[in-house]
């Protein structure tokens, strides 16, 4: 079977359209967008599925004239994840319109600060673990005090080969 080409220009023009759309900022544009690109998905399964048979119950049609039912099972399980994904983003969307009387999506200040320190190629912490404060291991572990304890520092291993208590 060839598909149509009326089908395949749908298509691509469905999912060029919903890409499109999906990179904007708006929310609302998004979720056209996710519809869009959801249908052309859902109609290159039917186009890439074959040619439509009989039912798929045997003894009601031949075996050779049965259509396939499995693109048509994902594309029933392709409605309903959309349906579900479009309920969400349509929710995020009011939402987003009750608190900021807009519905864009707004740049993230703490992507920005991480993208700016990248750039200069700094860390984005101090980690006093990590920092190299120029004492051994073995002066470090001195100056660690066991919590449990009672207050009292942990004993000192006279020996600085790092095998005391042996």
């Amino acid at each position: 079977m060839r598909p149509s080409i009326v089908l395949v220009v749908v298509i691509a023009a469905l999912v060029t359209v919903g890409v499109y759309l999906m990179l904007e900022r708006s929310l609302s544009r998004v979720l056209v967008g996710l519809i869009l690109a959801g249908n052309g998905v859902n109609l290159l399964f039917l186009v890439a599925g074959g040619a439509a048979g009989g039912a798929p119950i045997v003894g009601t049609t031949p075996i050779g004239r049965m259509s396939d039912p499995l693109p048509q099972a994902m594309v029933l399980t392709a409605i309903v994840i959309t349906l579900g994904l479009t309920a969400f983003l349509l929710a995020m969307a009011y939402r987003s319109w009750q608190l900021n009387e807009h519905d864009e999506v707004q740049d993230d200040l703490e992507d920005r600060r991480v993208a700016r320190r990248a750039a200069a190629d700094q860390p984005s912490f101090t980690d006093a673990d990590t920092e190299d404060t120029g004492a051994s291991l073995d002066e470090q572990a001195a100056a660690v005090h066991d919590e449990t304890d009672e207050g009292h520092p942990a004993d000192v291993p006279s020996n600085t080969s790092g095998e005391a208590g042996r």
